[in-house]
């Protein structure tokens, strides 16, 4: 099954949803975009774009509707939290049929609510590590050397999870399937928290804070670490600051910077 083309939608073309889009339509799948009409009709027409180091410089054509009307093997979730619930109108659980439902959300409280609305076994949580924006509708710039994927697995969904994950592996992306779905969304959000926090307060980029308010950045991982704990999650602090002390972000000189704001990791 894992050499099979996967038959997928994807919810939020933005720099997430457009670049997994992208990446996956290039390696041969079947890709439709659920997005308003405007921003449809504009990847209709001009299709998605992505400039990428990584990837190359490419674009190719996908199908695009505002509604779901048809079963698909996965649906691919990369809307923002705050726009989940109006965006899921968009994928009906009745037409979803026996699909899985992969959400790349920051937070831990979206997969509940996903869970509330369509089956609980086809609700696999998955996080992704890498610096991208969307410039306009249909163009997606990526602009950081790592691209990593980890996907939540259960006894249930293993099988479907697995050949997701073999098609992502297959486009080139660093994927890892894991079985602590409380563990994996924890690692995320001890990275994004301190970052989020320590950027919006020096009103600076990821490079200043890592430089002037490194103590601050610790003490705020190590908080969100021991929050997770006590939410039964395992985390390694230490492996936080490792990754947040190697990464470098894009200067704001180089062609395809993308401002702290923009990106999701």
């Amino acid at each position: 099954m894992a050499t099979e083309a996967l038959n997928l939608a994807v919810l939020g073309p933005g720099g997430i949803g457009g670049l997994l889009a992208a990446l996956l339509a290039r390696a041969g799948n079947s890709v439709e975009i659920l997005a308003s009409e405007n921003t449809s009709r504009a990847i209709v027409e001009g299709g998605l774009r992505v400039e990428s180091e990584r990837f190359g410089d490419f674009q190719v054509s996908v199908r695009s509707a505002t509604r779901l009307e048809r079963p698909v093997d996965v649906c691919l979730i990369a809307v923002k939290n705050t726009q989940l619930i109006e965006a899921l109108e968009r994928v009906p659980c009745d037409a979803l049929g026996g699909g899985l439902v992969m959400p790349f959300l920051n937070g831990i409280e979206h997969v509940d609510v996903l869970r509330r609305i369509y089956p609980p076994s086809s609700v696999a949580p998955a996080t992704f590590r890498v610096a991208t924006a969307r410039v306009e509708a249909g163009l997606i710039r990526q602009t950081s050397p790592f691209a990593s994927v980890e996907v939540a697995a259960t006894a249930d969904n293993r099988d479907r999870v697995e050949w997701v994950a073999a098609q992502l592996k297959a486009v080139g992306l660093d994927v890892r399937v894991r079985d602590d779905e409380t563990s994996m969304l924890w690692d995320k959000l001890s990275f994004l928290a301190p970052l989020a926090l320590l950027t919006t307060h020096e009103r600076a980029n990821a490079g200043a804070i890592r430089t002037r308010r490194r103590e601050d950045t610790v003490a705020v991982i190590l908080e969100v670490a021991a929050v997770a704990a006590a939410e039964g999650a395992a985390i390694d602090p230490e492996a936080v600051v490792r990754f947040k002390s190697a990464y470098r972000a894009p200067s704001q000189n180089v062609p395809g910077y993308a401002p702290p704001s923009m990106r999701m990791f």
